[in-house]
């Protein structure tokens, strides 16, 4: 693999500002050879103390989600244009909890989407499939509707900027996680929507990530496979020294 691994720690409602400081301060030094990219997602409270801390790091920060709009009546929203006044740099998108939870479609995060790649931030579009849909042989089904309907109206130029993620519903806070094989085979085949509904070029240089259940213990399998071009770290990415092994093992 030619481009550089990325290892993405998501964060969700978890650490306050100072706790995100102390994290990204006690972590910097453990990975500081580290051959990654290395992108965390701390919740918004803790958004600007985690870029103070980053500062002169190799570490990179972005956000949990964002609104589709500029600016307007949406009470207790955020906007791109927000984030990236922050110095926020990637923005995570379509993450299953917010498809699931928070019921949100994929006409929705599409246009988040093109107002992420508006406002300078580089999205990490998130897709998966449920336990159900996997039982009833709907996952390229699924992966490939939410892959089209995500990047709907873009250009390729715009494409070209989006990392994806993909994490099996069924495999995220569970404990379960897709064998190596499951997840390499399930890369290809979104590689391959990659080529065919954009171009070889972009597929070639797009970061596929594969997100459920990451582990210090998993991951160098997981990044021997010739589709997975890093991990999405949910629970493993809150405990810093485990989180530096896994970014040292990437």
């Amino acid at each position: 693999m030619d481009k550089k691994s990325i290892v993405a720690g998501n964060w969700k409602m978890n650490k306050t500002q100072l706790e995100a400081k102390e994290f990204i301060k006690n972590l910097a030094p453990l990975i500081q050879s580290a051959r990654a990219s290395v992108y965390i997602s701390p919740s918004f409270t803790a958004l600007q103390e985690s870029i103070l801390a980053a500062n002169n790091t190799n570490i990179i920060i972005g956000a949990q989600n964002m609104h589709d709009e500029t600016d307007g009546a949406f009470t207790g929203e955020i906007s791109g244009g927000m984030l990236k006044a922050l110095g926020v740099e990637f923005v995570i998108l379509g993450h299953s909890e917010r498809r699931h939870v928070f019921h949100e479609d994929s006409s929705f995060i599409n246009r988040k989407l093109i107002r992420a790649l508006k406002d300078g931030l580089q999205p990490i579009l998130c897709i998966g499939e449920t336990q159900k849909e996997r039982e009833e042989k709907k996952t390229e089904i699924v992966l490939e509707e939410q892959f089209l309907k995500g990047i709907q109206n873009l250009s390729k130029k715009d494409a070209s900027n989006i990392i994806i993620a993909y994490e099996p519903v069924w495999a995220i806070g569970t404990g379960k996680t897709a064998t190596s094989e499951i997840a390499e085979h399930v890369h290809s085949f979104i590689r391959k929507l990659v080529v065919k509904h954009l171009d070889k070029e972009i597929s070639k240089n797009m970061h596929i990530l594969y997100g459920g259940s990451v582990k210090p213990q998993n991951v160098e399998e997981l990044m021997q496979q010739e589709n997975i071009d890093g991990v999405l770290v949910g629970g493993a990415s809150l405990d810093y020294k485990v989180f530096a092994q896994i970014i040292n093992k990437a």
